[in-house]
């Protein structure tokens, strides 16, 4: 068994799944800097000591996932293995050793270049790193506030039958992970002066608007002005670069396959500085 290493940056927002209750979608880096997207992953019915954090050394059996076209896709060859997890990389230094590892291979500036590349079937890039040119705002809008009821039915009849993730710390039923009722996105330009609108998956926006909702009581208005606060006020004072990747349905058909799966947010650099990168 070889065991592929991987710098976990991107855990998604869960999704319904009826073959596995609830999936997260996560991709990171090989040492090489080279990204590779993990998928599918029941994260919380993974047994505690395998639920690995973002920007931790991960050591798994993985194998190319050949239900998924994209060069980057891979699934774990048996979920019920242990995962070796290692040290976390931290943010000193001005994230220095997280920077090191993002920035090996080419950071995109032109969107159009990169939809360009993930249309080409030859190379079909679906994980980048992009640098936006100008942010111009962060919206939100709102969207339905359940899940579908037809797939929430199929998960809870299926664990009602005792067809459940054979780990021992899940032989219960599973509650799904609370739909998100608000879609997040970007504004922004890239140095194609396109001006594009642009939807963020990531886990920790959807964490951080529950616990927004928590601490202000309930008033979703508050709320949503706290997690604009985060993403637009304190992440434009900072080098912010989006991680964005393609979905597998819209790959090759959509106008823009593209969202923002994760925001790397490192200190900026004064020129001064520059040197020691």
């Amino acid at each position: 068994m070889s065991l592929t290493k991987v710098l976990v940056s991107v855990k998604t927002y869960p999704t319904l799944s009826e073959k596995y209750d609830e999936l997260v979608c996560t991709a990171g880096f090989r040492e090489d800097g080279s990204w590779i997207r993990i998928y599918p992953v029941p994260f919380r019915k993974l047994d505690y000591s395998n639920r690995y954090n973002k920007w931790e050394w991960i050591e798994m059996d993985l194998v190319k996932n050949t239900k998924d076209f994209r060069p980057e896709s891979y699934r774990p060859a048996d979920l019920t293995k242990e995962i070796k997890r290692g040290g976390k990389v931290s943010t000193e230094n001005g994230w220095f050793d997280r920077k090191e590892l993002c920035f090996k291979n080419k950071v995109y500036t032109n969107l159009t270049e990169l939809i360009a590349e993930a249309k080409d079937k030859e190379i079909s890039t679906s994980l980048a790193i992009v640098k936006p040119k100008e942010i111009i705002d962060f919206v939100w809008e709102p969207c339905d506030s359940e899940w579908d009821r037809r797939k929430l039915d199929t998960i809870k009849a299926r664990q009602l039958q005792g067809e459940l993730f054979d780990l021992e710390d899940t032989k219960e039923i599973f509650n799904v992970v609370r739909k998100l009722p608000y879609k997040f996105s970007y504004i922004f330009t890239t140095e194609d002066d396109i001006q594009r609108k642009i939807m963020v998956e990531d886990w920790e926006i959807g964490q951080l608007y529950w616990n927004c909702l928590s601490q202000e009581k309930g008033d979703e208005a508050k709320a949503l002005e706290k997690v604009k606060h985060k993403y637009f006020d304190t992440f434009l004072k900072r080098d912010l670069h989006f991680f964005m990747g393609t979905t597998r349905e819209f790959h090759y058909v959509g106008k823009n396959p593209f969202i923002i799966i994760g925001v790397f947010y490192p200190p900026k650099v004064e020129a001064h500085q520059m040197k020691l990168f």
